[in-house]
């Protein structure tokens, strides 16, 4: 039996677990698997780089389990009311390869990316941090505020959008929450005055959305929009300043932020991979001063720590509907049984 979770049963399950302790434990759950980054089999996602988008696909393994994600980015799908990004994912079992669970993972890969850039806000930014500049207010960006709010005392959000219908639904959605939220003109006027910024943008380009002039020492950085070859969102000069924390090297200076240098220049800007910040191989921030990136692209095990997760969830308060989609055979090697004609 494989369970079939639907957004509206992940809902529920986030609900019945509360928000702010499903991504508490999903950071956990991401701590626990980061720290095992040597016993994964992982690659880079292939990338199918097609008209207008990319489509894409995300596995990993580690000896007990088996994950995939299929996932897309179509910048100009909200003009014809469609979703940027939309997503499917499974999990399997390693010893008989048969699927456990089979979940759309727009939502959660929401989730995963918020707990994500959490974790990373948590070993890089300031603890006294107080306010987000959010550039972006897009399908990411209530997730981004409240798992951030998770991790650090956030009193003040400061954000922009070039979409005014994007910034209005932000807020609307963001009015039951206990912060200042402060809607900006510009870039520029939500980064000034902010200890982390949280930067996600669709457009598929080179385009420089945090400049140099506007960062100022001691902030973070989560660069979260540049996702694929060609598109970025941070001026080069920021990289030379900062030092900068990836999650899997090899898919990062394909699509990340560090695409623009070479291959032997990003292996000494690097400072480290985020497991390694995870188990202690080597230190975050080291003093307020610091100006920090963490040059993001989100990376197959952040998927297979919140289907391993959820699917766990769904088995302590049963939820999702559990169906056969394998032929049940009395004879396995009798599949043409199963037609009957």
């Amino acid at each position: 039996m494989i369970n079939l979770l639907s957004p509206e049963e992940l809902a529920k399950l986030v609900k019945r677990h509360g928000f702010d302790r499903y991504i508490l434990d999903l950071i956990d759950v991401l701590k626990e698997d980061f720290s095992r980054w040597n016993e994964f089999d992982k690659i880079p996602r292939l990338a199918f780089h097609v008209p207008d988008g990319v489509i894409e696909l995300m596995p990993i393994a580690d000896k007990k389990l088996f994950s995939f994600k299929y996932v897309n980015g179509h910048p100009k799908n909200p003009l014809f009311n469609k979703s940027t990004v939309v997503a499917t994912g499974q999990l399997s079992r390693i010893e008989d390869g048969f699927p456990l669970m089979f979940s759309g993972m727009t939502i959660p890969t929401a989730l995963r990316t918020a707990a994500t850039s959490a974790l990373a806000s948590d070993l890089l930014a300031r603890k006294d941090a107080r306010t987000i500049a959010l550039i972006g207010t897009g399908a990411q960006s209530e997730f981004q505020v409240l798992a951030h709010k998770v991790i650090r005392d956030i009193k003040t959000v400061r954000y922009y959008d070039i979409d005014a219908k994007a910034m209005n639904k932000f807020a609307n959605n963001m009015r039951s929450s206990d912060l200042e939220l402060i809607a900006c003109d510009s870039n520029e006027e939500a980064v000034k005055g902010s200890d982390i910024i949280i930067v996600c943008t669709a457009c598929k380009q080179h385009v420089d959305v945090i400049l140099n002039d506007w960062v100022r020492p001691g902030m973070h950085i989560n660069g979260l929009g540049g996702d694929c070859p060609g598109k970025t969102e941070v001026e080069l000069s920021v990289l030379d300043r900062a030092k900068i924390v990836v999650e899997f090297f090899d898919q990062s200076l394909i699509e990340g932020e560090i695409q623009r240098y070479s291959r032997q220049k990003a292996e000494k800007k690097v400072y480290a991979e985020l497991w390694q910040l995870i188990t202690g191989d080597k230190v975050g921030r080291e003093h307020d001063q610091e100006i920090t990136l963490f040059d993001s692209v989100g990376f197959a095990l952040e998927d297979f720590s919140i289907l391993r997760f959820t699917y766990q969830l769904c088995q302590k308060y049963h939820i999702g509907e559990f169906v056969d989609i394998i032929p049940p055979l009395q004879d396995p090697k009798d599949l043409f049984s199963i037609l009957n004609v």
